[in-house]
């Protein structure tokens, strides 16, 4: 029998922002980028880091999980966000969560872990440019300064009075991922774009 039910395509918090942002980076004239990093995965992974399943869990995705307060590590497509003593975020690419929850949950065998696709409940805004750090220092009262908050680093913050995971990418002019709640994005996203007029 052919599977007569519709399909439903996933649209993004932001996606009637997308022009708006882009128009923004644009006239900004290379200071700053916005833009959203729709429907990455999220996983929320809760275990005892110095049980074996930490180190199995991170063999299995091929790093070790931060264990330094407000600390990122990075491997191929897979980012894992330091939240709390025993807890983490697992990012991946798009459409892999529940490969990524699969995975932990294997590697992690008999021990006690809690695995929870969280994909749904956030969204994720890219901030980037030279000026990047500036435009968020309107709204965050986090020291970004490089020396403070430099690349590998996290938190859980506010900016402009919602609360965000931000984090500093890695790579050379990255930028931020601002991780906020579905909810509050096109606030946000406002925001971000109010603030982003003084870089015209």
């Amino acid at each position: 029998m052919a599977d007569t039910a519709p399909t439903v395509r996933q649209r993004s918090p932001l996606a009637d922002a997308a022009h708006r942002l882009a128009a923004a980076t644009r006239s900004s004239r290379g200071a700053i980028r916005l833009a959203e990093l729709p429907f990455l995965a999220q996983v929320n992974v809760r275990l005892d880091a110095k049980s074996p399943a930490a180190d199995a869990v991170g063999l299995a995705l091929g790093l070790q999980l931060p264990l330094e307060p407000n600390t990122v590590v990075h491997a191929g497509g897979v980012t894992v966000v330091w939240l709390g003593p025993d807890e983490w975020l697992v990012v991946g690419l798009p459409g892999t969560e529940r490969d990524l929850e699969g995975l932990i949950r294997s590697a992690a065998g008999d021990e006690p872990v809690s695995v929870t696709d969280v994909s749904a409940q956030r969204t994720t805004l890219l901030v980037g440019g030279p000026r990047a750090r500036d435009l968020l220092a309107h709204g965050c009262a986090l020291d970004l300064h490089p020396r403070a908050f430099g690349p590998g680093r996290c938190a859980q913050t506010t900016l402009a009075r919602t609360q965000v995971v931000l984090v500093a990418r890695d790579e050379p002019r990255a930028g931020f991922w601002v991780l906020v709640r579905s909810s509050f994005a096109g606030y946000l996203a406002d925001w971000l774009l109010d603030a982003a007029v003084e870089y015209r």
